[in-house]
């Protein structure tokens, strides 16, 4: 008597398909960048709106939404937006300085300490000369 016997379907590949699609994040980067103040504080109002609209955001996601309608212009309108924004110049902003306070020293991070010195490095280059006897000492002989 013949037994027919069903082809086995491999049920691991399709799952390790659709985990590996859920497994798979996107990898972040962490970035800074200096804007004007006004630019800054144009951000905290789309924030505004967008909870007056009912949408919670994030100031990323607001940046990255931008980028988004940015990169879908057509190349004549993304070109002029590129002119509308002015260059601005690159680095930290100078810390402003009072006008009436004495010079003081701009603040900055303490410099590193130097690596822990090895015993053999710490050796004075001369013997001390060895400490007199105490009174004490001298009666426990």
């Amino acid at each position: 008597m013949a037994t027919s016997r069903k082809p086995q379907v491999d049920q691991a590949a399709p799952k390790a398909a659709e985990t590996a699609k859920k497994d798979k994040k996107p990898k972040l980067v962490r970035d800074s960048f200096t804007i004007p103040k006004s630019e800054y504080e144009a951000i905290a109002g789309l924030k505004a709106r967008a909870l007056k609209l009912g949408a919670s955001i994030k100031k990323s996601e607001l940046l990255r939404a931008g980028l988004k309608q940015l990169a879908a212009l057509p190349d004549a309108a993304f070109k002029q937006a590129l002119a509308d924004v002015p260059t601005l110049k690159t680095g930290r902003p100078m810390a402003e300085k009072p006008a009436a306070a004495p010079a003081a020293k701009p603040a900055t991070k303490a410099a590193p300490k130097a690596p822990a010195a090895t015993k053999a490095a710490v050796k004075p280059a001369v013997k001390p000369a060895p400490r007199p006897a105490t009174p004490a000492a001298k009666k426990s002989k």
